[in-house]
């Protein structure tokens, strides 16, 4: 399955606690516009960004949703500030803080 592409990496789940990482937030971001190169930018800034763990393109009036972790408050702050208050091409963004984190899944039930 692998060298046919369905596998498309192995990987290990680490428990964020046991490392440290105490942030989970789930990020609504609102871009300017939605012309090609904004929205590749943004595809590239998050796809580069280590502790952006999950990115969405969607639809409905907001332009990504990212699952974000952080080590701490301060560490957010600052990840913040680079990826979404001191980016021009960001309209508006709004962070959820997980209280804690229910489930957390990556495999996939195939029909």
């Amino acid at each position: 399955m692998e060298a046919a592409g369905v596998i498309a990496a192995n990987v290990a789940l680490v428990d964020a606690d046991a490392v440290g990482i105490t942030i989970t937030s789930i990020v609504e971001v609102q871009l300017h516009d939605e012309n090609a190169a904004t929205v590749d930018r943004a595809r590239a800034l998050f796809r580069d960004t280590p502790e952006v763990q999950q990115c969405f393109y969607v639809t409905g009036g907001i332009s990504f949703v990212l699952i974000i972790l952080a080590a701490d408050m301060r560490s957010y702050e600052r990840l913040t500030r680079r990826l979404f208050a001191e980016n021009e091409s960001v309209k508006s963004y709004r962070s959820l803080l997980a209280l804690d984190r229910v489930k957390v899944e990556t495999r996939m039930i195939i029909p």
